[in-house]
Parts: structure tokens; sequence; C-alpha cells
């Protein structure tokens, strides 16, 4: 497939009207997991679109090109007002939230399993075990306060067990920052991994940052999605940082609307529920008249033809979103206790007593057992005996296979 070669229609003739714009939700009891991330993964990307689009229109001088921004960005919204009333009314925050970290754990490796850039494949191991004890936590929050076992929300397709313990994963803002590819060399698959987390991770930590002050569970609850939205933050300087940041503002314009094709074929390709099936297959096509467009805009703005910016159009391998206990439980035995110092990744036991990780951990993380993550998972081992998990055999790191006490020294202490 290649979308510069598909016929596009005009963008005025993906307008609908309130009818259409308001689709049927899926039913939570019903609905199989990895529909439910796609419909996460792509409101996010659709996110990214209209913050990006905003950003440019801000910075713009020229009316005409901000009037074209503009009538993309309002299709942008429209899809994505579509793809956000997908979800139902009864399905709780804390709910919700167990299929954006299943998203981001099962897309993430996925993504690291096929990257042919091993700079880019180690970004998105390290924060792959990040984002796998958030799940952890959640589902112990969740089982604790709404007796939801959240093996059932995942399908059992991922794993809910200890990874990096969060309460580790704090580290001071230097070293969070990553190298940049090249996208003049870089591969097809490694520029649209890189937007592609960017953009999910950019919608995580919004969404943390805005359910954080409303969820419906406790103090506790609420203090959690703080902490973890303090590490999402850290996961978009992290991944954000890995974008080429010489591209122009249209250069960009047309990679976004490139990987949002590629993910709406990739969802089309992939989906089992036929009704999201079908929103899928009209998004993709409404993407393409965005993509035209952005070929358009850069042509006549810059004078470039789209293959200076993406050689081969052809999509690469599809995106899929499957089951990858092994492949996590690989990363989790070889990386548990990596921390990163500047652009590396070390062990935490080879880094001086003075440097600036244990100084932000001691600073941030003083006394322990206020520390949210931490709490949540003592406070359901004090009213159940042991803490909530989903295993398919023992964690492969010994010091996280007691299920009576909460490790807070794995990647975080020498």
């Amino acid at each position: 497939m290649n979308p510069f070669k598909e016929r596009a229609m005009p963008i005025d003739a993906s307008f609908r009207n309130w009818s259409g714009i308001y689709p049927k939700p899926y039913c939570k009891h019903e609905v199989d997991p990895y529909t439910k991330t796609r419909i996460i993964l792509m409101n996010g990307t659709e996110f990214e679109s209209v913050w990006f689009g905003h950003r440019f229109n801000r910075i713009c001088n020229n009316n005409d090109l901000r009037r074209e921004l503009a009538l993309i960005r309002r299709s942008e919204q429209q899809q994505q007002k579509v793809i956000a009333a997908l979800k139902p009314m009864d399905e709780s925050i804390l709910e919700h939230t167990i299929s954006y970290e299943q998203l981001a754990v099962d897309l993430t490796a996925e993504m690291a399993r096929k990257e042919p850039d091993m700079m880019v494949k180690a970004a998105l191991d390290f924060a792959l075990l990040e984002d796998f004890d958030h799940l952890y936590r959640y589902a112990d929050l969740l089982e604790m306060q709404q007796g939801i076992k959240s093996e059932h929300l995942v399908g059992h397709y991922t794993e809910i067990m200890p990874g990096r313990p969060t309460i580790s994963e704090h580290r001071y803002p230097f070293d969070n920052v990553r190298c940049f590819i090249n996208n003049k060399t870089a591969h097809p698959l490694t520029k649209l991994h890189t937007a592609i987390i960017t953009g999910a991770e950019q919608q995580t930590m919004n969404y943390y940052m805005n359910v954080a002050a409303v969820v419906e569970t406790s103090d506790i609850g609420r203090q959690l999605y703080q902490e973890i939205g303090l590490i999402e933050e850290q996961h978009v300087t992290h991944y954000g940082s890995l974008l080429d940041p010489n591209v122009t503002l249209l250069e960009h314009l047309l990679a976004n609307e490139y990987t949002e094709c590629y993910l709406y074929y990739s969802c089309y390709q992939t989906e089992t529920d036929p009704y999201i099936k079908k929103i899928w297959e009209q998004h993709f096509c409404e993407e393409l008249s965005h993509l035209h467009k952005a070929v358009e805009l850069l042509r006549k703005y810059e004078k470039k033809d789209w293959c200076e910016v993406i050689p081969d159009g052809e999509f690469p391998d599809l995106l899929s979103l499957h089951e990858n206990k092994e492949y996590i439980r690989k990363v989790l035995e070889n990386t548990v206790n990596f921390t990163s110092k500047n652009e590396d990744y070390v062990c935490v036991d080879k880094l001086r007593q003075d440097d600036r990780f244990f100084l932000f951990q001691q600073r941030l993380n003083t006394p322990v057992c206020e520390v949210p993550s931490h709490a949540v998972i003592e406070q359901y081992i004090a009213l159940n005996g042991m803490d909530y998990r989903y295993e398919i055999r023992e964690n492969p790191i010994p010091q996280l296979r007691d299920r009576r006490n909460d490790n807070t020294t794995v990647g975080r202490c020498m």
C-alpha cells in the first residue's frame, strides 16, 4: 500500500452531521482488549496531529497557509471526537487506565521487537519496563477499590506483575534526554516508531494530567495518578527527543499525515470488530485527503516533492497489537536495574554515590512509605495478605517474587 498513489476525496467531503460524529460506544463486557487499545492509540494519534497543527498555526505568518492548516485540523478534530465517543459511559477512569497501560506495554514491545535502530530499540525497551510496572500498580488499585480483576480487562494477553518499580523510575530531568534520529537516513519503521510512540505517550501524559484531580477512587488513587503522570512527563521527553528536530514544519506535517494513514490502515487490517473496522476504513480514506493536502502544501511553499521526505511511500510491516509476554520477561530479566545517565543506560550499581540520580531520589522519595506507587501495594497487601498479580509463572527477577512485600530497592539502590 502506497497512500501517495491512492485517490483522495476532497477534505470538505469528510464533514458530517451530529449523528455521524457520535458513534455507538463499545460494550465493555464484550469488546476485545486490543480493540480498546487501538481506540486509545488512534485517539492519541489524532490529539498529536491537532496539537501539532495548533503549534504550527501559532508561529506561521501566512494566513493562506493557516487557513489550509485550519481545514485539516477541523477534520482531525472531528475524527478525534468520533474515536473518543467510542468509550462507554459505564467504563470508569480506572478501568480505562488499564487499557492505556496495556497499550503502552504491548505497543512498545511490538515496536521494539521490529525496530532496526539499536538506539531507538534501547529507548523502547527501557521505558517498556516502566509502563509494565504502572499496569501492575493501577491493577492493584482497581481490584482493591472496585473489585475488578484486570487480568480479565487485558484478556490475559498481558501479564500483571512488578517491572522496574515505579519508585525507581524518577530521574533527574537531564537524564531523560536522548539522541535524535536523522530522518534522511533512518529506516522507514524507525521514523514511524518514533512518531507513534511519542504521540501515544503524549496522550497518556495529558490523560493523567487531567484525570488525576477527578479520578473517582480515593486520595491514594489521586496520588498514584500524580506520580505516574510525572513518569509520563519523563517518557514524553525521552521519546520526543528521538524525533529529528531538523525537519521543516511542512515536512513534519507530511510525516504526521503519513503516520496516520499507516496507523489507520494497520487498524483496519487487524480489527476484529466489524463496526469499529468501518470507522478505521472511513478515517483512512479521510487521512488520504489530509496527506494529499500536505503534499500540495509542501510543493507550493517549499518547492519539494513528497518523495524527498519519504523516499518510498510503500507502507513497511503493518502494526499489529498482540501478546508479548516472553519478550517482556526477557527485557525485564536483562535490564530491570538500568537507569539512564545523560544519553546512556547504566546499571544503578555503576553510578557514583553522589550521582544526581541518588540525590533526586532522596529529595523526592523520602520517606519511602509516602511514595504513592509503593503505598498502593502496601495497602493492598495489608488488606489481602499478598498483592494482586496475573503471572504465567514466577517473576524472572528473584527480588520481585515476594508477594507479601513491595520491593523498593530494585533499579534504585546500589
